[in-house]
């Protein structure tokens, strides 16, 4: 196996970050594995700079438990990929980090305009079409039903997700099999499927839209008493930019912390096994820390 990548962090954007909030986020994750097998890890974000001037900066970061055995790529969508040999027997892995970001909610940009498919850059063709978990093809027709009436993009794209988030409720029912489409007739979701169906009505719409996974912590709001998991939102391509839309909680919300994006949850599933292993345990954190803790302050995960 090759030796792992530094996990120290990015250079880039490493500048100072206005009105900042930090933010202590990781995983560790147990498997039982009977036979060698290989496995990928879609865990660890980047330092990030988007168009709206929203920044994430990772302050500190550091493998947990056989993340120190990793080796690491990236992807075709950007996002760092650990890639291991799990041995048999118990599997440990895990990340601890410290993220600083902006502390200013999900910006809110009413006036952004739907720009035609033929003014959109070659990159996000893509993200137009159907792909494994987003079937936008099947919900074209209510698609243009219920929104194509609607003028202007980010009011386009909002109008879904009030939608959504009024129609479906929040529950399990979904597997790793469920599409848009089925989650949608289910009228049940979970963040992951809340993802996935503002995907496909945006493709649907014309508008290219891609699947987001991360942290959020429970910043500004009543903590949530629930386990602590990852979480999915998407994004939208509006007025020449990515913007942040969540039909899971459909308001805007301080301190995420991004992790990857792909056309779907294949592209950024937390983890991908080429072989038998038992997810037996798994813990995770995200939440607001001060400006002098570290990582040796043991953090204080949710049990999920």
């Amino acid at each position: 196996m090759a030796p792992p990548e530094s996990l120290s962090a990015d250079p880039d954007h490493a500048g100072a970050i206005d009105n900042p909030v930090r933010v202590r986020a990781g995983f560790s994750l147990t498997f039982e594995v009977p036979h060698p097998t290989p496995m990928l890890f879609v865990v660890q974000p980047k330092n990030r700079l988007d168009a709206t001037g929203t920044r994430q900066r990772i302050i500190d970061q550091r493998p947990l438990g056989s993340a120190e055995g990793i080796h690491t790529y990236t992807d075709v969508h950007g996002n760092v990929i650990w890639r291991v040999l799990a041995q048999p027997g118990t599997f440990t892995l895990g990340h601890d980090l410290i993220a600083e970001i902006t502390r200013y909610p999900d910006p809110q940009l009413h006036t952004l305009r739907k720009m035609p498919v033929e003014e959109l850059p070659d990159e996000t063709i893509g993200y137009l079409l159907p792909s494994r978990y987003v079937d936008s093809d099947l919900v074209s027709a209510e698609a243009w039903d219920r929104f194509g009436h609607i003028q202007g993009g980010w009011a386009q794209v909002q109008a879904v997700s009030d939608f959504l988030y009024s129609e479906c409720s929040y529950g399990y029912g979904s597997n790793s099999t469920t599409t848009a489409k089925q989650a949608f007739d289910s009228k049940r979701a979970v963040c992951r499927d809340f993802a996935h169906m503002g995907v496909a009505f945006c493709r649907s719409l014309n508008i290219p839209a891609r699947y987001v996974c991360g942290y959020m912590p429970d910043i500004d709001i009543v903590p949530d008493p629930v386990p602590m998991d990852f979480h999915a939102w998407f994004e939208a391509f509006l007025d020449g930019q990515w913007r942040t839309f969540d039909a899971r909680h459909n308001k805007p919300r301080v301190g995420r912390v991004l992790i990857a994006q792909g056309r779907d949850a294949s592209d950024v599933a937390f983890t991908t096994t080429f072989g038998s292993a038992r997810l037996t345990h798994m813990k995770v954190w995200a939440d607001e820390t001060s400006f002098e803790s570290t990582l040796e302050t043991p953090p204080n995960p949710r049990v999920f």
